[in-house]
Parts: structure tokens; C-alpha cells; sequence
């Protein structure tokens, strides 16, 4: 079926007597064609009405709590997402800083040569 169920509403009464009649054994896709609701949606009902009775499909209008939301691991408090990122920030700054230092010895080796004998020796900086 073509199109979708948007701006229809359905009562609790009808999706159970279509819910009954697919348990009963009915094909879904001719079930479908007849109420005019897509498959998927009729197999949404099914599983509500079969974890829930009446009350899983007597839910208001709107996207109703699938087992991915409920099943989904709880998102850690705000608190700690934060130290996660301030330690990964710290981390990142860690190896900066070892990279600086390594870089800063080097160059600070290579000016300790060019002074000794024979070393080609820099310009100093001449003093206003």
C-alpha cells in the first residue's frame, strides 16, 4: 500500500477487532489492502496489543515507546560525559606538550654544537 496512515487516527476499538482478525490468521498484506494501513503499522498493533492488551493500543496519537528506547542502555549523567571529554581533552594536550619538548631539546642540542669548535656557528642578534 501505497502512501501512509499520516493525519488518520484510529480507535482503540478498531485496531482490536483488526488485531483479532490477524491473530485468527488472516494475511496481513489482504488485511491490510482492506483497512487501508500499511503492514507495518498492523504489525506495531499486533506486538502493543500482545505485550499490553487494550491499553497498548489505546495509547494517544504519536510514535509510541518502541523496545529500542526502552531497551537502550540509560545515556550517563551529564556530569560524567563531561569528564570523559575533559580527560580526553587532557590527553590530546599531553601530547602536545611531550611533542613540544622533545621538539625544544633538539633544538636546543643542535645550538650546543654549532657553538663548540668548528661548528657552524649562528648570527647572534644584534641590540638596538
Amino acid at each position: 500500500m501505497k502512501g501512509g496512515n499520516l493525519g488518520r487516527y484510529f480507535t482503540a476499538d478498531f485496531k482490536v477487532k483488526v488485531v483479532e482478525r490477524m491473530l485468527a490468521g488472516e494475511s496481513v498484506s489482504r488485511l491490510s489492502q482492506e483497512v487501508q494501513v500499511r503492514c507495518q503499522t498492523l504489525y506495531r498493533w499486533r506486538a502493543a496489543y500482545q505485550k499490553e492488551g487494550l491499553e497498548g493500543l489505546a495509547r494517544s496519537r504519536g510514535r509510541p515507546p518502541g523496545p529500542s528506547r526502552r531497551n537502550r542502555p540509560a545515556a550517563p549523567p551529564v556530569g560524567e560525559e563531561r569528564i570523559r571529554a575533559l580527560e580526553r581533552k587532557v590527553g590530546q594536550q599531553a601530547l602536545v606538550i611531550d611533542f613540544l619538548q622533545r621538539a625544544c631539546k633538539r633544538v636546543k642540542e643542535s645550538r650546543q654544537r654549532s657553538k663548540e669548535a668548528g661548528g657552524t656557528a649562528s648570527m647572534e642578534r644584534s641590540r638596538p
